[in-house]
């Protein structure tokens, strides 16, 4: 044992478990550990204008690839603030580390309203986060990380959060540091991988469903060998974008935003392999069986009722379930005319949009094949979810089913601190870049050189359209005064651009890549038509 003190054994834990980088706002609850941090070279501390960039910023860095994307603030607003990321962590099945400070120890439960009280916070974000502790002895700060670690490595990756009083950060203590450790993710008990193989079997037509948990668990070259196998073409999520590259012969794409006709009859699917993702649609089954393989088994049968549950990690269970097939079968012979017929049919009736498509096909044909988007929510944001092609696991990155406005620019800076050689681009809209437009100073101070889009037009469009469609013209709150972005941009450091249409968009586009800078570029647009049809 070390004497040390809990902000130094937090720390030097963090570091033990693998954390690089922290992303954080520091305050007065916090001094004892931003000091500890000093003596740790090893951790970069990445500082931002909003405790709800922490987690945006964790969040991204998680899910480019980076390891656990870890948020430090102080406790009450610091946390609440916070709480939008790590809302979108949890609604992605994103393992963040949320390091929060608590009030005097003390005073927590006592009510009295000491700066930063809210009794009690973790109530708050227990619907958000997978697990939540707090820590009042510096000499079991250790043991906590630990606990912490296991449960952001095994299991379905969600948030945690731990918080920590001022005074366990001060006091010294003996501190015992625990080694970190690797958990192996169980692949699915051998009797439901042979029930689910015999189903495969004698399926005619199979096809195969993929969301955000072949991403999460690395299992896209298990995914190929068990489509290639079975001859199954492959629809994505939006979350499971990537998981199978859009040039493989067997993608489909993504699934369409509303009305998708995949389990209908003219698509002749007869079982579907639903493989990480929980089916939030089932409406577009259509009477088939399900196998579906997930972590979670509360996710199993929660959404459709026709459904054989395997629970496993994705990876380890399809490489089970390949050599299950392999063993009791010959690789079926290919249906690529078949497969090609029904992209073509699936082609003809997607309900492609203007000016959405060309702006879409501009910024696939400026960025590399394994440069990294972030959707926003906006027009453009919703658009590329069915309709931008993917081509490598972790380049696509969405808010999931959390769908909140001013995620994108700070996801974005995450994702670019954790890939920073590749190129990461933000598509957003005026209204949700100025929820954090200010993390351009972050982008400047720390050379973390995203590109963001953002479609101008002057209103939250998606409402202001809705309204107009939809109330016979009446529309209230949804238009906007907006600064001059491009000054707004230059004001920061940031390199502003504006790009007049999708051609100049594209030019704009690979130009700021060129660059290798934080940059802005505006494209001015009116209303556009809405893209969930």
């Amino acid at each position: 044992m070390t004497q040390m003190t809990g902000g130094q054994a937090l720390m030097k834990s963090l570091y033990l478990e693998g954390v690089r980088v922290i992303f954080g706002l520091p305050g007065v609850q916090l001094y004892h550990a931003m000091d500890a941090l000093y003596d740790e070279p090893g951790i970069r501390f990445i500082t931002t204008r909003h405790e709800q960039a922490t987690t945006y910023m964790a969040d991204g860095y998680s899910r480019a690839g980076g390891g656990i994307g870890t948020a430090l603030m102080v406790p009450g607003p610091g946390l609440l603030n916070a709480a939008s990321g790590i809302s979108t962590a949890y609604s992605a099945s994103s393992p963040i580390l949320v390091v929060s400070g608590q009030v005097e120890r003390d005073m927590i439960g006592v009510d009295r309203g000491v700066l930063h009280e809210v009794n009690d916070q973790q109530d708050c974000i227990r619907p958000i986060t997978k697990w939540a502790e707090r820590i009042l002895d510096p000499a079991k700060v250790p043991d906590v990380v630990h606990e912490a670690f296991y449960h952001l490595k095994t299991g379905r990756p969600r948030p945690v959060e731990i918080e920590i009083p001022p005074e366990t950060l001060a006091d010294m203590a003996d501190v015992e540091l625990r080694e970190p450790e690797e958990y192996p993710q169980p692949g699915a008990d051998s009797r439901q991988i042979a029930e689910a193989a015999k189903v495969l079997k004698e399926a005619e037509s199979p096809m195969i469903l993929v969301g955000g948990g072949v991403i999460s668990s690395g299992a896209s070259r298990e995914l190929i060998r068990v489509a290639e196998f079975l001859q199954a073409p492959v629809l994505a999520t939006a979350e499971g974008r990537g998981a199978i590259s859009d040039h493989h012969p067997l993608s489909l794409g993504a699934m369409r935003l509303r009305n998708d006709p995949f389990g209908q009859d003219d698509y002749g699917h007869d079982v579907i392999l639903a493989v990480g993702t929980r089916i939030q649609n089932p409406q577009f089954i259509n009477g088939q069986r399900v196998v579906q393989i997930d972590i979670d088994p509360e996710e199993l049968g929660r959404n459709y009722d026709d459904t054989l549950g395997i629970q496993g990690d994705a990876r380890v269970t399809l490489a089970g379930l390949y050599d299950a097939l392999s063993s009791t079968m010959s690789a079926k012979p290919s249906r690529q005319a078949e497969i090609d017929r029904l992209k073509v049919t699936r082609t003809q009736t997607e309900p492609r949009v203007e000016p959405q498509d060309s702006y879409l096909d501009a910024v696939r044909n400026a960025m590399p094949e394994d440069g990294i988007l972030i959707a926003g929510m906006t027009q453009m944001g919703y658009y590329s979810r069915a309709y931008y092609p993917v081509y490598e696991p972790r380049t696509f990155i969405t808010s999931s089913y959390s769908g909140n406005l001013g995620y994108a620019y700070p996801v974005a800076l995450g994702a670019k601190v954790a890939q920073p050689d590749k190129a990461v681009v933000a598509l957003s809209g005026d209204g949700g870049f100025l929820f954090n437009s200010q993390e351009m100073a972050t982008a400047v101070q720390h050379g973390i050189n995203v590109v963001v889009v953002v479609f101008n037009d002057n209103a939250y469009g998606n409402v202001l359209r809705d309204q107009v469609t939809r109330f016979d013209g009446r529309s209230i709150g949804a238009e906007l005064h907006n600064p001059d972005f491009i000054k707004l941009a230059e004001a920061y450091g940031v390199k502003g651009m504006r790009a007049n249409d999708s051609k100049e968009l594209e030019s704009k586009l690979r130009e700021a890549l060129e660059l290798d800078a934080p940059v802005l570029i505006e494209v001015p647009v009116g209303m556009m038509p809405t893209p969930f049809t």
